[in-house]
């Protein structure tokens, strides 16, 4: 089986400044992985090199078999149709109301009618157990509601993958559980493949099968959870020992 995303001998630069350097990744469809390490260690680069935002400098990006760096922009459009993302804010349309958030992406790419719209709003919103808050506007929503809000919009178009950028930055220890619960739930229930980006090491241990650690400009660890749990590399018990004491990706 073809791997959904492959990163092979990647490097991304800025000037002199060397994010990734080689680096190699390969993710399975319906895994849940979870991208560690440092702040500024190329996190979102790699989030945006899987995007296509950012061009690699050297390497490929294989999205599905398909080289990332080969696609023209429709194509790159239709690949992030087939990608979900939470952000770390949720970026909700302040001017939108729940219901228009989660059909943005619906109609940005289907041509569907508003009956169907309406259909799938309140379907993503059952998932993520908010039904019946469509005229809700977002200033209105806790913050725990609109990161599931947030889930239900990036759910919207039935996507292959789903990026999870800091799902629980901000939240209390119940909303915290409650999104690390739909991560995994969402995993079971639509055979996705999940990509979490975190700091939060505990949560990460909740919903993950494996581990990358992002350090010296490539994925340095990748592993189990029980792997990176008994790992004696000093890198990876220092950062997970780190961030589970102190939750400080700095």
């Amino acid at each position: 089986m073809i791997p959904v995303i492959e990163f092979k001998k990647v490097s991304k630069a800025f000037g002199k400044n060397i994010v990734l350097e080689n680096a190699d990744l390969s993710i399975e469809q319906g895994e849940t992985i979870t991208i560690i390490g440092g702040s500024g260690k190329g996190k979102t680069v790699f989030l945006k090199l899987l995007l296509g935002v950012l061009r690699a400098g050297d390497g490929k990006i294989l999205f599905k078999g398909h080289d990332v760096g080969d696609m023209e922009e429709r194509d790159i459009i239709g690949m992030r149709r087939r990608i979900g993302m939470l952000f770390q804010g949720a970026a909700l349309f302040d001017s939108m109301t729940v219901a228009e958030n989660i059909a943005y992406p619906l109609r940005e790419h289907f041509d569907y009618d508003e009956d169907k719209i309406r259909q799938i709003v309140q379907r993503k919103l059952e998932l993520v157990g908010l039904s019946g808050i469509e005229e809700m506007m977002p200033a209105d929503l806790s913050g725990g509601m609109k990161k599931r809000v947030g889930l239900a919009r990036a759910i919207a178009t039935d996507p292959d993958v789903i990026l999870y950028d800091e799902p629980t930055t901000g939240l209390d220890p119940a909303n915290t559980r409650r999104i690390c619960n739909l991560i995994v739930e969402l995993q079971k229930k639509l055979h996705v493949t999940s990509i979490v980006v975190t700091h939060d090491m505990e949560s990460a241990f909740k919903v993950t099968d494996r581990i990358a650690l992002i350090s010296n400009r490539r994925f340095s660890f990748i592993g189990t959870k029980d792997e990176a749990r008994q790992s004696k590399d000093p890198l990876v018990r220092n950062f997970i020992a780190g961030e589970m004491e102190t939750g400080d990706g700095a």
